[in-house]
């Protein structure tokens, strides 16, 4: 769809919300690359998205977790006497009650207020921008620590599921449909020697030893709103994927990004590896946030949620590759199999850090705790 059509959808969508004043302008905004979405400027600026129904096929169920989880935190930053419409987003009903409109093509769209005088990073630009994101996501794991996790749909069935994408990697293998995996020999061989790394999370999850959380799933610096005269950390952002899972995955997600030295897609393997001093920053900002309410085994195993996290991506992109590059988007010959080069160089420095990675949770677990 041009983007001229798009807009004139969105429009007709911004008519079907509860809106203060007049709408003076809509145009289109930020640089998310999943849903569409506009700035709709009047009397209160709001934010309008049409949701991307090829990756979130049941947009009510999604849009049924952004409205518990937020009405939940609107509750627990009240009580602490904290700002609601800064600190979680608020969803505005449309005219059906509902909240979201379905538009006559069957698209959906929703609306929240718009976080005044707030940005967002794409970039880790200082040390204290990635901290901020720790803190911030820490505390999100802080306020939805009591939620019932076990209630949220799952909006992406299996996303975290190491073990099934392990699986579906082995299948793909075996499969070969493009005939790729001769010049992949070396890489298949790495994620099947580390076979346990993809079961080690699952099983102490089904074994009772860690709990099922409430887990943002996409623990990137650009999903936190970021004051822009404190430059602190205000609000979490980007609900689409909010489920029950680990909170060592959300952790290790944001590891895996932003504690890489190199790009995602870094051809020269050289320039990446696990830096320990932005390891440790995050730690810091993270526990900090989280203010106590991780279990032992949850802090314990830290290290391990940055490197399933990476060896899962590291496999994914292996096996988009091997069948073809059908989900993520490419933009050169070879680019999934870059990709999964990074992270297997990632974890193998993962690996030879070990102790210093377990060292610096006991000294960040040890100094938080005498904080509280």
């Amino acid at each position: 769809m041009e983007e001229k059509e798009i807009l004139k959808w969105a429009k007709e969508a911004a008519s079907e919300f509860e809106l203060a004043g007049n709408v003076k302008n809509i145009r289109p905004y930020g640089s998310g690359h999943i849903n569409d979405t506009f700035l709709v400027e009047g009397e209160k600026d709001c934010i309008l998205q049409r949701m991307n129904r090829n990756i979130f096929t049941k947009p009510e169920e999604v849009m049924d977790n952004i409205l518990g989880v937020t009405t939940f935190l609107k509750k627990k930053i009240a009580e602490a006497g904290g700002d609601e419409l800064r600190e979680t987003l608020t969803v505005l009903s449309a005219r059906n009650g509902k909240p979201f409109y379905r538009d006559s093509q069957g698209e959906y769209w929703r609306m929240y207020y718009l976080i005044e005088d707030a940005v967002s990073y794409d970039r880790v630009e200082r040390d204290e921008d990635f901290y901020e994101s720790a803190l911030a996501f820490g505390n999100f794991q802080q306020l939805l620590a009591d939620y019932p996790a076990e209630t949220l749909h799952e909006t992406i069935p299996g996303f975290h599921d190491t073990k099934a994408r392990y699986q579906v990697f082995l299948d793909a293998v075996e499969a070969d449909v493009c005939g790729r995996a001769e010049n992949a020999l070396e890489e298949i061989e790495f994620f099947k020697s580390r076979k346990e790394t993809a079961c080690v999370l699952g099983d102490l999850l089904a074994e009772g030893k860690m709990p099922l959380r409430v887990t943002h799933n996409d623990t990137k610096l650009n999903n936190i709103m970021v004051d822009k005269e404190t430059r602190k950390g205000i609000c979490v952002i980007d609900l689409d994927t909010v489920m029950p899972g680990l909170a060592v995955n959300d952790f290790g997600d944001a590891i895996r990004f932003g504690a890489s030295t190199g790009d995602e897609d870094e051809k020269d393997l050289s320039k990446v590896s696990c830096d320990l001093r932005l390891f440790r920053i995050y730690t810091e900002g993270f526990l900090k946030g989280c203010k106590g309410n991780l279990t032992d085994m949850e802090v314990a195993m830290l290290p391990m949620g940055a490197k399933v996290m990476t060896y899962e991506n590291g496999i994914r992109f292996l096996t988009d590759y091997l069948q073809g590059d059908t989900y993520f988007k490419i933009h050169r010959e070879g680019h999934n199999l870059d990709r999964c080069r990074t992270q297997m160089k990632l974890v193998a420095d993962m690996e030879k850090k070990w102790k210093e990675l377990e060292e610096i949770v006991r000294e960040c677990q040890e100094a938080e705790s005498k904080m509280r």
